[in-house]
């Protein structure tokens, strides 16, 4: 039966429904009104036209009216609004907004697309400001353009963080504008997790935009050209861009009677109808099935409106067709980033109470040895039967790819596990033989296995205030870059030889620097007898989280420096200069390649060095810090972070620096004379060693006779010995852990007492203190003369040490201004 079907609205929604309505039937007259000047944009595409990567404004147009009327036979009435609905007589009054005019028009089926309108809130000034602008359609970004065209613009501020706050933002500073952007909430970008966010809050300030966070707008003063925000800040700006989120454009659908629901959003069936026969709506204005937990939800995304205006059709044309439930698949570009969601975060899931499980890993976009590789940050949620409640990810190549999979997975119903048999198309440049998908599989499977447990980065601090015992089994190397307080560090591949040091009447919270390594200790770990939990997503999770913005300080550019650093970089560029491609390398990986090119460098030698994490952009800042080398930039270049250092050239920037730089030649050594072997005395020596070696200065400990007791090995060496040899043997302490105490000794209480108040008080253990002394580079010295005396055989004493006489200690003394004999 012909039907007359009437569709208000186009963009995505209403010129999908009107061409698949064609398609299924040539019979039925279908009509579409519109009452902007455009039926069918790309509105995704807007904040790339004000920033000129989209040059032509016809680009962003999907469909004409020419077209619509000569392809598809549709009526067409643009610049024409739908004004007043009368159910009962099934007739609509439309107004012409360029001359007014008035008229009705009669439907069979009325199909309501009306989309989303922006959020302007009654702001005072507001009215008197003819500089702020908001983005919904082209004519909102022809303005924006004139505007900045014909106006002397420096300055912009954005007002919210979402999806088309942060598009803008990049697009605007792209133009060359100094940013402001303004979020009221604790994080920009509402469907990532906090810890996620971050990620992106960092590199918005790596490119130089302000963001201020957990503030809003109070009012506009100067006719716009300052905006007054809720602290009592103050932002001046020539443009603002109001991007604070939107709401159903339901006012139609209200005069009709047509029930409304979440937010004014339309309430309809699965078939799409309304609580008003022969209305139907579609897109941004109705209410949605949330895919995770079946309750209404609001997802103005563009997908799902074309999908529902294909779905309508079909069901109209008696097809069996129905709305399917959302998932809230979105990606958006945020300057080198590409971010992308599926599903509900933690957040969501807390407020529904829904029992969960989180995933974190950091993998390579491609394979690593293939140039261009590039890390994922990827968080998958999952529920106790498996079920997969959401993934977010976060990178600069395959983020929409992975996202893309998973968001496959959970429309299938599959569960966390299946992620595991997902075959991937494999080659170097694509992808790597166990995609960052296999991974989050693999590792959620054994969760659900029992094999490991992990805990959150988010649990970390009460556990560190309750001096939880927690192990870092990363490189020693890496300690420079940054660690948690109070860990304990034992090298994974060490770690079989060192249980002993570990206790077995608490729990260890083993991290590394991504999870990985920590899993794999973990596992050691747990079959030997220990409770242990690996901190989930590594020292690379926890650290994000825990950035400061507002805190970052760019690199001055070399045209900017001080008088004594342009003076360093003017000798340095006259050095031998090294370029090095630490691309696709994980964590640690762009770190050790720098040690590692640093140590076959001179001193005053300049190292290029460039990563595609960006998390580099802050480890080579500690990094530099931590070793006594000068870190001359670190920038951000297109996707990659580069950063040049002079090898051995501390940055100086006042007196105290260069006190810290003493060299042996200077005076400015330690050396100390190690005679006792007493527990107390022992920790006093390396407390001492350690704070010299960090302030900078080289330190040597020269041991002999009693103190050979606190360098010998901790394991039980068997060597044969005869004589007194064998007697001094038996009579002293077997290695470090068995000193006695100069005082209070009491049969060996005394030090199991200063032991156990030790690690009540979060101070290290001596042997980690030994530990850390050779990762400062102290040199220790066993005197061979005492060794012979007491019967203490090489193979006895740890590694790392040096054997030599008085005339060692002497020349190591003659350069010192520090001497000490304990």
């Amino acid at each position: 039966m012909k039907q007359r079907i009437i569709i208000v609205g186009g963009v995505a929604g209403g010129a999908s429904v009107a061409t698949r309505l064609r398609r299924l039937s040539e019979e039925n007259e279908i009509v579409m009104y519109e009452k902007g000047t455009y039926i069918s944009f790309a509105n995704c595409g807007l904040p790339y036209y004000v920033g000129g990567t989209i040059r032509e404004k016809d680009a962003l147009l999907v469909e004409s009216v020419e077209n619509m009327v000569k392809e598809f036979n549709i009526e067409v009435h643009n610049n024409t609004e739908v004004v007043d609905v009368d159910p009962e007589k099934h007739v609509i009054t439309v107004k012409n907004v360029l001359n007014g005019e008035e008229a009705t028009d009669h439907y069979d089926r009325l199909i309501l697309s009306t989309g989303a309108k922006p959020i302007v809130p009654k702001i005072q000034g507001l009215d008197h400001a003819d500089n702020v602008f908001s983005v919904r359609n082209i004519p909102d970004v022809e303005r924006i353009k004139n505007y900045i065209d014909a106006h002397t613009v420096h300055k912009a501020a954005v007002i919210g963080g979402g999806f088309i706050g942060l598009e803008m933002t990049e697009n605007l500073a792209d133009l060359g504008l100094e940013v402001t952007l303004v979020e009221a909430s604790p994080q920009v970008m509402a469907p990532l997790d906090f810890e996620m966010a971050q990620f992106v809050h960092e590199q918005i300030e790596l490119h130089g935009v302000q963001l201020i966070l957990n503030d809003g707008v109070a009012r506009f003063s100067d006719n716009g050209h300052t905006v007054v925000l809720s602290s009592g800040k103050e932002i001046d700006t020539d443009l603002t861009v109001m991007a604070i989120g939107v709401l159903p454009d339901s006012t139609l659908a209200q005069k009709a009677g047509v029930k409304t629901g979440i937010k004014g959003a339309i309430v309809v069936n699965e078939h799409f109808e309304t609580s008003v026969p022969d209305i139907f709506a579609i897109g941004d204005v109705i209410e949605v099935k949330d895919f995770i937990t079946g309750t209404p939800t609001l997802i103005p995304l563009a997908g799902p409106a074309n999908r529902q205006g294909r779905f309508l059709a079909d069901y109209l044309n008696g097809l069996d067709a129905k709305n399917p439930p959302v998932q809230g698949t979105a990606v958006a570009k945020v300057f080198a980033l590409t971010v992308a969601t599926t599903g509900k975060n933690e957040r969501l899931l807390n407020q529904t109470g829904i029992d969960y499980q989180v995933v974190h890993l950091h993998p390579n976009s491609h394979a690593g040895y293939y140039p261009g590789a590039a890390p994922i940050e990827l968080k998958v949620i999952y529920d106790e039967h498996g079920k997969i409640l959401s993934a977010q990810a976060i990178g600069t190549e395959g983020v929409d790819k992975r996202i893309d999979m998973i968001s496959a997975v959970m429309r299938l119903n599959g569960s966390v596990e299946d992620l595991q048999l997902i075959e991937v198309a494999y080659a170097p440049p694509y992808a790597s033989a166990k995609d960052p998908i296999n991974y989050a599989g693999y590792i959620a499977a054994d969760q659900r296995q029992g094999l490991v447990k992990t805990i959150e980065w988010h649990e970390v601090d009460a556990l560190i205030e309750k001096q939880a015992y927690f192990l870092d089994v990363r490189e020693s190397f890496e300690l420079a870059a940054g660690k948690l307080p109070g860990s304990h560090h034992i090298p994974r591949g060490e770690l079989r030889g060192r249980m002993a040091e570990l206790p077995k009447e608490q729990p260890i919270y083993v991290y590394c620097s991504v999870g990985l390594r920590g899993y794999n200790a973990a596992r050691i770990l747990a079959l030997n007898g220990f409770e242990v939990y690996n901190l989930d997503g590594g020292l690379k999770t926890y650290e994000q989280a825990k950035y400061e913005t507002g805190q970052m300080k760019t690199q001055p550019h070399l045209a900017a420096q001080s008088e004594s650093a342009s003076t360093t970089t003017q000798q340095a560029s006259q050095c031998t200069k090294i370029e090095v491609d630490a691309c696709g390398l994980q964590c640690p990986g762009p770190i050790l390649k720098v040690k590692q090119s640093m140590e076959k460098m001179n001193k005053g030698d300049v190292l290029q060095v460039q990563a595609s994490d960006f998390g580099f952009h802050k480890d080579i800042v500690a990094w530099a810090n931590a070793t006594g080398n000068q870190l001359l930039t670190n920038d951000i270049v297109g996707n990659k972070v580069v950063a040049t250092l002079v090898k051995g050239v501390k940055a100086s920037h006042d007196d105290a620096a260069h006190a810290l730089q003493a060299s042996p030649e200077s005076g400015g050594a330690t050396t100390m004379v190690v005679f006792d072997g007493d527990l107390d005395k022992a920790i006093a020596t390396f407390i001492i060693a350690t704070g010299s070696a960090a302030m900078g200065k080289p330190v040597t400990l020269f041991f002999t006779f009693w103190g050979l007791n606190i360098i010998k090995r901790h394991a039980n060496t068997k060597i044969s010995k005869s004589g007194t040899d064998k007697l001094f043997s038996m009579m002293l302490p077997k290695s470090a852990d068995h000193l006695p105490l100069s005082r209070m000794n009491m049969g060996g209480i005394g030090p199991k007492m200063i032991k156990k108040v030790m690690a009540d008080k979060n101070v290290d253990s001596l042997a980690v203190m030994i530990e850390r002394a050779k990762q400062l580079g102290v040199k220790m010295v066993a005197c061979t003369m005492s060794m012979d005396l007491m019967g203490v055989a090489r193979e006895e004493i740890i590694d790392g040490v040096e054997f030599g006489g008085v005339a060692s200690y002497l020349g190591e003394a003659a350069k010192s201004n520090v001497n000490l004999f304990i």
